[in-house]
């Protein structure tokens, strides 16, 4: 039997693409929801996306103390940088994805902060002061482009864990 997305050859009995996760039944599937990354209908019993591949049985989230969808609070712990990490951090309680999200916005835009704060400082210095306030610089842009992966991310219901500041969060949610 071959894939009708990627041609891939199965075995007989099939269900599912073994390269590409694709449906494999004849019969009309039922319609059940739209994959998370490109908005396509799936059937039902599908795995994976069949336009763009995603995995579609991502584990649903435990509960939460919010009324929030885990993947838009994730996306607003980073919002207002480590304050909303803050608000987040004290008002989730039962939902892990949400709460690591939160204190990963902490523990890294908390450490951006502190070093914004200590170059600023710098800045002050006789002969040396406009190395750091170019430097000041520098990490307010690499912080906007971390911030915008970091809530795209968590939009896209990823766990995505930075260096240092995701061991942190792991360990501390």
């Amino acid at each position: 039997m071959f894939c009708p997305k990627c041609g891939a050859e199965n075995a007989e009995g099939n269900k599912y693409c073994q390269k590409c996760g694709a449906a494999l039944s004849a019969e009309a599937p039922k319609p059940t929801g739209v994959c998370a990354k490109c908005g396509t209908q799936n059937a039902e019993g599908t795995k994976y996306c069949t336009n763009c591949g995603s995995l579609l049985d991502v584990p649903k989230a435990p509960g939460s103390t919010t009324s929030l969808e885990p993947n838009i609070a994730g996306l607003l712990c980073y919002l207002a940088t480590w304050i909303t990490g803050l608000i987040f951090i004290l008002i989730e309680k039962e939902n892990k994805f949400v709460r690591f999200h939160a204190m990963q916005s902490i523990v890294t835009f908390g450490a951006i902060f502190v070093g914004y704060i200590v170059l600023m400082a710098l800045g002050f210095l006789p002969a040396i002061g406009l190395l750091f306030d170019i430097l000041s610089w520098i990490l307010l842009v690499l912080a906007f482009v971390l911030w915008i992966v970091l809530m795209v991310k968590a939009y896209q219901g990823e766990r995505f864990k930075l260096p240092i500041a995701g061991d942190i969060a792991e360990k501390n949610s």
